[in-house]
């Protein structure tokens, strides 16, 4: 037993360097391309519209990587997946919806404070508050309410019943739908990133139906009963 026991304290301390490298690394590289597109669009007056748009367009990708996740998480057949173990996947979740409101608060401010976007502060925080496409602009403001109220049920998971949270953070669906209508319709060059939000889209789409065809523990008792 203490021999087990002396042989996880090493495994469990690799396990802790090899999050924080990975964070770490993840940090350095989002402050690498944060400081290139910044000194890219210096001196250029849509320069606060071209982080925007490009601090959107991360956060959406960075989103359907989240609903991936989830996806596989609540899989009938998550069980299968030996590496990583569940909670690593758990934490990889948490991490990617940490980074997912970082870009989207980032998207946000930029265009709030830009003089020229047509959103304004108004538009970024009121429902069809904006100058510029407001049914588009709310389509994603109502979309980020969908994904908070997703994120903090999922923070109340251990405190609450299962019944009472578990629906309530499956509006992450819904806000990933928004959200893709909010960038297709509100952005400007839909039509060059026509083909990422289609594979995006079908993959969400394929995924969620092997996850929602797929049959349960519970199917499988029922079908050996009969």
């Amino acid at each position: 037993m203490a021999v087990t026991q002396a042989g996880a304290a090493p495994r469990r301390i690799v396990r802790r360097l090899g999050l924080i490298l990975a964070v770490a690394l993840s940090a350095a590289i989002t402050l690498a391309i944060v400081g290139w597109v910044a000194q890219s669009v210096a001196g250029d007056r849509m320069a606060p519209w071209i982080i925007g748009r490009a601090s959107g367009v991360t956060a959406y990708l960075l989103l359907v990587t989240l609903v991936l996740m989830g996806l596989v998480l609540s899989h009938p057949w998550r069980s299968r997946i030996q590496r990583p173990s569940n909670a690593n996947r758990i934490r990889l979740h948490v991490a990617l919806a940490v980074f997912t409101l970082a870009f989207i608060a980032l998207h946000i401010v930029v265009l709030g404070m830009d003089r020229y976007a047509g959103v304004g502060w108004r538009g970024a925080l009121l429902p069809m508050g904006a100058s510029y496409r407001p049914v588009a602009t709310t389509l994603g403001l109502v979309g980020l309410w969908c994904g908070l109220l997703a994120g903090v049920t999922a923070a109340l998971a251990t405190r609450v019943p299962r019944w009472l949270w578990w629906p309530l953070h499956k509006v992450s669906s819904i806000s990933l739908i928004l959200v893709w209508l909010h960038g297709v319709f509100g952005g400007g060059d839909t039509a060059a990133l026509t083909a990422m939000y289609l594979v995006t889209a079908g993959l969400v789409l394929i995924v969620a139906v092997g996850r929602y065809a797929a049959k349960t523990p519970a199917d499988r008792v029922a079908e050996l009963a009969r």
